[in-house]
């Protein structure tokens, strides 16, 4: 079985840095726990979701208590996986300047990658 690897920018680092310590743990061990299980099965317990209408982006689902966090990312190539920022989720839908920021910061990315700058 493949098992997805996960890499990030200072958007969604910055975020991570924000985030009260216990929080911080919890969004880590999930990236953790999906990497270990793969995305299939992590897909089946809640823990990441595509976003509807949206080719290649998907979200990250933590919660501690009442604090819910999320972080978007889009796949690379194969099973590499870039987190494009994170965000602490405050309403019942995604906010769709979440998802527009998240849709940004993938379209650069790839770009960059196409032209060789990373």
């Amino acid at each position: 079985m493949n098992k997805p690897e996960f890499d990030w920018d200072d958007e969604f680092g910055n975020f991570l840095i924000s985030l009260p310590k216990k929080d911080r743990a919890v969004l880590l061990d999930l990236i953790d726990r999906v990497e270990t299980v793969g995305l299939v099965s992590a897909g089946k317990v809640g823990w990441v979701k595509s976003i509807t209408n949206e080719k290649n982006l998907y979200e990250l689902r933590s919660k501690l208590g009442s604090n819910i966090q999320r972080g978007f990312y889009f796949n690379v190539e194969k099973e590499t996986y870039f987190i494009t920022h994170g965000f602490t989720k405050k309403t019942q839908k995604t906010p769709s300047r979440e998802i527009e920021k998240a849709k940004r910061i993938r379209n650069r990315y790839l770009e960059d990658k196409q032209n060789g700058k990373i």
